[in-house]
């Protein structure tokens, strides 16, 4: 998400629209979590997307939104290979029976980012926030980020909205 793109602006005809990037390869991962419903969002920053580290975050998602007794949530996950070895894991693995026990992840079909609800806050937050822009730091860059994603805490309109398959 730290990508420095050009898109959807009104510039000269002709003209060649362009947005400094930073040299390097320096970069942020966010991993989250909507509730499409209400839109609240839950943001976890892993240091690498892998099969542990989305085991984590399900399980710091789990804990921070504790199942109330009779009821089931269904985490919904793209095809990344990460999120294939982290459901089967869960599914077939007694060291994660508590996520099982929790929740059932459901994998999308592949090619289908619009049905996975977090895919719209990610696409909403680099129209809003990143696209067209430059950030001297990637620090600057993180915290725009946390500050935008920190006002979707608690229950909202726009992400219930945006989100929501009603």
């Amino acid at each position: 998400m730290a990508e420095s793109t050009v898109t959807r602006a009104w510039y000269p005809k002709g003209s060649c629209p362009k947005v400094k990037s930073y040299p390097g390869h320096k970069s942020v991962a966010y991993s989250g979590f909507v509730i499409p419903e209400t839109g609240e969002l839950f943001i976890t920053k892993p240091d690498w997307f892998n099969y542990e580290t989305t085991i984590t975050c399900i399980r710091e998602f789990l804990t921070s939104h504790p199942v109330e007794d009779g009821k089931h949530l269904y985490i919904v996950m793209d095809n990344a290979p990460w999120h294939k070895k982290a459901k089967r894991l869960i599914n077939e693995d007694g060291r994660y029976a508590d996520i099982k026990e929790a929740a059932t992840i459901i994998s999308l079909p592949p090619y289908s980012p619009d049905l996975n609800p977090i895919e719209q806050v990610w696409r909403v937050t680099r129209r809003e926030k990143t696209h067209n822009r430059f950030w001297e730091t990637l620090e600057k860059l993180v915290g725009v980020l946390d500050n935008w994603f920190s006002t979707f805490k608690n229950p909202n309109d726009k992400l219930a909205t945006l989100c929501s398959f009603s």
